[in-house]
């Protein structure tokens, strides 16, 4: 073989390897670059101080996937100088050392830590020179669409689902336009009050779902003064971040609704510290106001391991929730006492018999219950929801989009037997249910009660067409009307 022929096919084989070395490289990039995506979605946090990037600033990647801040590692630096200790161990000595039984050479993988998605932070998007706003202002819906929304799944509370409407069309109208010719709009927090079972926390769930916002629910009752054992104030906010998905921009423009507002009222039997009642009032003043709050991520109560979010409440949309108990004998204290002075005073028992007696509420009376002033101020629309009658237990039995008896006759439908309900039937339940005085979710146990039997034993029978539920099985004198397929209905 000549000198020109082995030339060529040197050549030829180098420009293989090349290809090859390419392609692994490219392989290689493109593997990296996904990594690289996943990665640069969340901020990297110190592993000394748990500051994320955005407060600590650059991070130094060390062997073992460990970042450390400058901070913390200027530190480090100092204190081994500070030190001022010479160590001399020979060669043999340390392998001597690390071969002894017990002794473990540490090594960057032994400080290594894996952080979880949920306490990571997302980082924030690179500010345009025309920022575009966190929430556009065409895509709010107007309050007469948002209340018929509501209509939907809410039965009732007619002025309750106006007074949100408004309430959240103007706040997100704020959010969306900042300022309005220089007039700084302030926040609509609101509280509403109302009997257990009415659709206080329903009401909220659905208005989040028809905005498309965050929104988290938490209570009240777990919250205490800082230092004590239970969830701090700013876990509310936590909870808020982790609904946004750690992204802090959305979290500001969420909605946060405390349920069970009432347990921390202030109580004056007490003599020991209470440290769920005025004390977290008074902590959540400048978290209703808006200001800027360092919470946990990841976390309900802050501590080494857990890092650190500044989020901003300016436009976190505040909304209280409470039954208020023993709040109709103050309002009808103060009516009474208005009512009997004078030559035209009423009699003292006008108002027992009244179920509406809370919507006359006043600022004094929820003072009186134990609300302080400075919070009250701080959720300037206050409404109240009517407690349910008949009737609406009724509607709310058929008519919302998801309502209980819909929910079983889809059970039902899954094995091709249709679901009916007496008129006689339907008023039986309500009736049943009023009695019980819980509210809504007394229709569902009742139900429950009665269905039982029947989503038993109807899988037995292939040949079970239709059932009708009579009144004279709720009030346990007969039995449901059963159909077989292609027959006539005949009593069980």
């Amino acid at each position: 073989m000549s000198d020109k022929d082995l030339e060529s096919n040197n050549t030829e084989n180098n420009e293989e390897l090349k290809n090859n070395i390419e392609e692994t490289n490219s392989s290689n990039s493109g593997s990296t670059e996904n990594k690289n995506n996943n990665e640069d979605e969340y901020e990297k946090i110190c592993y000394v101080c748990r500051r994320p990037e955005s407060k600590a600033g650059k991070m130094i990647d060390m062997p073992g996937g460990i970042c450390v801040c400058a901070d913390c590692l200027q530190k480090s630096f100092n204190s081994f100088q500070n030190m001022g200790m010479n160590i001399n161990i020979s060669e043999d000595e340390l392998k001597e050392l690390l071969n002894m039984p017990g002794i473990h050479m540490m090594t960057p993988e032994d400080f290594r830590r894996d952080i979880p998605n949920k306490q990571k932070l997302k980082k924030k998007k690179a500010k345009e020179k025309e920022a575009a706003p966190v929430i556009d202002l065409k895509k709010i819906p107007a309050p007469h669409i948002i209340k018929e929304k509501l209509d939907e799944y809410v039965i009732g509370q007619d002025y309750a689902k106006k007074v949100m409407s408004v309430a959240v069309y103007n706040h997100y109208k704020r959010v969306a336009t900042n300022t309005m010719d220089d007039i700084e709009i302030e926040k609509s927090n609101m509280l509403m009050i109302g009997p257990t079972g009415c659709g206080k926390t329903y009401l909220v769930k659905t208005m989040a779902k028809i905005l498309d916002v965050p929104l988290a629910i938490t209570d009240a009752t777990s919250l205490t003064e800082a230092g004590y054992i239970g969830d701090d104030i700013e876990s509310v906010i936590s909870k808020l971040l982790a609904a946004a998905d750690n992204d802090v921009e959305r979290a500001e423009t969420g909605i946060v609704f405390i349920d069970e507002i009432d347990k921390i009222a202030k109580k004056d039997t007490t003599r020991s510290r209470d440290v769920s009642g005025e004390s977290v009032q008074q902590g959540m003043l400048k978290l209703l106001e808006g200001s800027e709050v360092e919470v946990p991520v990841g976390a309900t109560s802050k501590n080494a391991m857990v890092p650190l979010a500044t989020v901003n409440t300016k436009n976190i949309l505040f909304i209280c929730g409470g039954a208020f108990p023993d709040l109709e004998d103050i309002v009808k204290e103060r009516l009474n006492k208005q009512a009997s002075i004078g030559f035209l005073g009423d009699l003292t028992d006008k108002y027992d018999n009244d179920k509406n007696v809370i919507s006359k509420v006043t600022g004094d009376d929820l003072r009186k219950f134990g609300m302080i002033p400075e919070f009250l101020g701080r959720l300037p629309i206050v409404f109240t929801l009517d407690g349910l009658t008949e009737e609406m237990m009724v509607k709310i039995l058929t008519d919302p989009k998801n309502a209980i008896i819909k929910q079983y006759q889809k059970l039902l439908e899954l094995d091709e037997v249709k679901l009916e309900f007496t008129e006689g039937a339907l008023k039986t339940i309500a009736k049943k249910a009023m009695e019980k005085k819980t509210g809504a979710r007394a229709l569902r146990s009742i139900i429950e009660e009665f269905m039982l039997d029947i989503m038993y034993e109807i899988p037995k029978d292939d040949h079970i067409g239709t059932v009708k539920i009579t009144e004279e099985y709720i009030n346990g004198t007969g039995g449901p009307v059963i159909g077989m397929r292609g027959r006539n209905l005949i009593e069980e």
